[in-house]
């Protein structure tokens, strides 16, 4: 009794502090002191009046407020606009609906990311599953007898080995890709001639692409010049992409070309390759996705090489981007800042 007469003070505080004060006001007024009672008397009347209707009034908000969340708890509202509140409730109408579009976008948001989630998992899954199934098949095959067999026991192995390498490489840059995208991937910047730096740490490719019978070169100014970036994580992007170009290439050759443009440089890996049709190139940066879809089994690859490619690009504050001709070839490009 004691604690909810108490609320009831706090809650008509305000008009108790007004009333108050008003009175000693007017009693420090020339008023007769007859009509200082009755001018007490009707002030108290208004005041009670005005009270009682206040209190109603914000008893009718609290309801239309109660009804307005039960709504949003209940996901019955098509938008934020379809959130209103009287006149009096204009602010804080606005505020409801700012939070109610900014929980909309979160929880499209999430959404997305249970989606991207479960597709990762689905494909990682996948991906796991061929090179173990396929480690298991050998080892079980030379466990039951063709371990003895000189014809079929090292080229087993060998199928074992590749496998299983295969295998760590998936795991390797699942890893790094989970790193760059929880924001953990650790970056040096620093300036560097960049000529030689790609003839430096890429020439061996060209001996790669010759047991392939595809030519390797590179085109590059006369003056080398420097560019800012990080040396270890560029050394991922130019591997990856000179090893995708000489898996899909045939014949013809792989060109690793560099050219200064104002402020920036150009750096392109272009190979005569398969191509990549129209459709596919928006997606060729997503994580897992195949062009070839056909020759998946047979090209080696973990399917994470281009969407780490795309994350370290974008770490430099520049985009990776692809021209392609089906039957042609492809080139995959980024700019660096001199």
């Amino acid at each position: 009794m004691l604690i909810q007469f108490r609320s009831r003070i706090l809650y008509y505080k305000e008009y108790i502090i007004f009333y108050i004060s008003v009175s000693v006001l007017i009693s420090f007024l020339a008023v007769p002191e007859e009509l200082t009672i009755l001018y007490l008397l009707l002030f108290s009347v208004l005041t009670v009046s005005f009270a009682f209707l206040f209190h109603r009034r914000k008893r009718a908000d609290i309801k239309e407020l109660i009804a307005v969340i039960r709504k949003i708890r209940q996901n019955e509202l098509p938008s934020h606009e379809s959130i209103t509140l009287n006149s009096g409730l204009q602010d804080l109408e606005s505020e409801i609906q700012l939070a109610y579009r900014q929980i909309q976008r979160d929880i499209n948001s999430l959404r997305r990311l249970e989606r991207v989630r479960t597709e990762f998992l689905s494909n990682v899954s996948h991906e796991l599953k061929t090179p173990l199934f396929a480690i298991q098949g050998f080892l079980e095959t030379l466990l039951n007898g063709a371990i003895h067999d000189p014809k079929v026991n090292i080229h087993f192995l060998e199928k074992a080995m590749f496998h299983s390498n295969n295998l760590a490489s998936l795991l390797n840059d699942l890893v790094e890709i989970s790193l760059i995208e929880a924001g953990e991937m650790k970056m040096s910047f620093r300036y560097f001639a960049v000529c030689d730096y790609l003839k430096t740490n890429f020439s061996d490719y060209a001996d790669e692409a010759a047991r392939k019978g595809i030519g390797f070169r590179f085109i590059l100014p006369e003056k080398d010049f420097d560019v800012y970036g990080d040396k270890n994580r560029l050394k991922q992007v130019m591997h990856n992409l000179i090893q995708n170009a000489i898996k899909y290439t045939e014949t013809g050759e792989i060109t690793v070309e560099v050219s200064s443009e104002q402020k920036k440089a150009r750096i392109s890996v272009r190979d005569t390759g398969i191509g990549i049709a129209e459709e596919d190139l928006s997606r060729v940066f997503e994580r897992f996705y195949r062009v070839d879809k056909a020759r998946s089994k047979e090209i080696e690859g973990t399917g994470l090489g281009l969407a780490i490619v795309k994350h370290i690009i974008e770490a430099h504050g520049s985009v990776i981007q692809v021209d392609s001709v089906p039957g042609q070839g492809s080139e995959f490009y980024f700019m660096l800042k001199k």
